[in-house]
């Protein structure tokens, strides 16, 4: 009954399968878009990065995705909330050489975007070095920040950091503010030129800006480091301050994101990115990030791809979303279409091969029977080709095929009928036999065997 129905309805049954596998198709699409709203870890509130984050939360929601940003205390918070995949963050900003022998398996960089700079401001009363700290209170930035990390291997490579009278944790802007107030009396931070701990700190009367007099030497000490100068008179140039060229070290940011993030939302951080970081700076030129680096962590494909060509086709010329799902869709639908052409269109001769195979099994039951109505050296059994022939007449006439192989059909039924005959023929004449088969090159066998696969590999 099922192959039955399976040969009367097969059309039908081949669209529903091919309309399912289209709504699989199409679900997977769906499924398989990124989604709307994903984690970004900064840093402290009020410092550089986080204002960043904010100037990429502004750029991703004009295309319809929500940014969210996480304060942290720094660079090495973030690096750690990357590697958790249970924490949600899905990008941050991290500090070149803090992931130094850290397990970085699941993340990836989508290239650098600026310089970090390390400050020591200290009150304008203390010696402008390392060695005036002796005795003072510092901040040296909250656990988990990349600034403490920082000036503290400047502080044991310097052998100054048993001499310092009291090390605090406080974040570049509670520092900023207890500097000025004469609370504390130095403090390491790590942040930008435009963050506000740092402008607070240029206008502020009694806090001056140290300068790292051994810098080329920490360079080479440290590769993930840059010599940066602040020039003379940046603060005020009617005030000249500072008074001299700054030296200072700095690392470069690097925008980081998890393996995982989508292809497209990669694609939409690094617009971000060329919007956000491009312009010039105290420590950069126009257009100088960001740059396609891989210091620490590897670049994903998808920023090899966007440093070297830019954004994809359809991102470029098409809204955000509607560029993500044509290019999904596009990614499913023409493989699975080029794997479909040729099943649709071979099914016809495949289904036309199986109908005609069915046919020819009955001529080779009546070719077998005709062979032994014609073996001469047995005796022959006429109860037993008369029951086999019996048998091929009724399962013929129960033989159930779709009206174009009608004609074969009844062709078959003669054919049968003929061989009946013939064995009637066989039975009156006594020995007579005939040399030649009834049926062995018959037209509608001959055609048969033609259109058959089987037996033109035979053949």
């Amino acid at each position: 009954m099922t192959w039955s129905l399976l040969q009367r309805y097969w059309p039908l049954f081949f669209g529903a399968a091919i309309l399912t596998l289209l709504l699989a198709a199409g679900v997977f699409v769906v499924a398989t878009l990124p989604p709307r709203m994903i984690v970004m870890a900064t840093g402290p509130e009020g410092g550089a990065n986080y204002e960043l984050g904010d100037r990429y939360r502004e750029f991703l929601a004009k295309s319809g995705v929500e940014l969210r940003l996480m304060p942290t205390a720094g660079s090495l918070e973030n690096l750690e909330l990357l590697r958790e995949s249970k924490s949600g963050v899905s990008v941050a900003l991290i500090k070149g050489g803090d992931a130094r022998g850290v397990e970085l398996s699941g993340i990836q960089s989508l290239g650098t975007v600026g310089y970090e700079p390390l400050w020591l401001f200290h009150r304008s009363e203390i010696t402008g070095n390392l060695r005036g700290l002796a005795g003072r209170r510092v901040s040296i930035g909250p656990e988990g920040s990349g600034a403490r990390a920082f000036a503290l291997d400047i502080l044991k490579r310097t052998k100054t950091e048993e001499t310092i009278g009291e090390l605090l944790g406080y974040s570049p802007q509670i520092a900023a503010e207890k500097l000025i107030a004469g609370d504390i009396d130095a403090a390491f931070m790590v942040t930008g030129w435009d963050s506000p701990a740092v402008q607070s700190l240029i206008d502020a009367k009694g806090v001056e800006v140290a300068s790292f007099a051994r810098a080329d030497a920490l360079v080479v000490l440290y590769p993930f480091l840059t010599k940066l100068l602040l020039p003379r008179g940046i603060f005020d140039i009617a005030a000249d301050r500072p008074a001299s060229d700054v030296v200072l070290l700095g690392s470069k940011s690097i925008l980081a994101v998890r393996a995982d993030l989508h292809s497209a939302l990669q694609y939409l951080l690094l617009t971000a990115a060329m919007e956000v970081h491009s312009q010039s700076g105290v420590f950069q030129k126009a257009g100088e990030f960001p740059i396609a680096e891989s210091i620490d962590l590897p670049l994903s494909a998808e920023a090899w791809h966007f440093h070297k060509s830019g954004r994809p086709f359809l991102q470029e010329q098409l809204p955000f979303w509607f560029a993500v799902l044509i290019g999904r869709a596009l990614f499913v639908f023409v493989p699975l279409l080029a794997l479909a052409y040729p099943i649709v269109k071979f099914l016809p001769m495949t289904y036309d091969w199986i109908m005609r195979l069915r046919i020819q099994r009955f001529y080779r039951e009546m070719r077998s029977v005709e062979n032994t109505m014609e073996d001469k050296s047995q005796q022959l059994d006429t109860s037993a080709v008369t029951a086999k022939i019996d048998q091929l007449e009724q399962r013929a006439i129960h033989l159930r095929l779709p009206n174009a192989y009608g004609s074969s059909l009844y062709t078959m039924r003669v054919h049968i009928g003929l061989l009946r005959s013939h064995l009637e023929s066989i039975l009156s004449n006594g020995n007579i036999r005939p040399e030649e088969s009834q049926f062995r090159n018959s037209p509608q066998e001959s055609e048969l065997s033609k259109g058959s696969p089987a037996n033109r590999r035979q053949g």
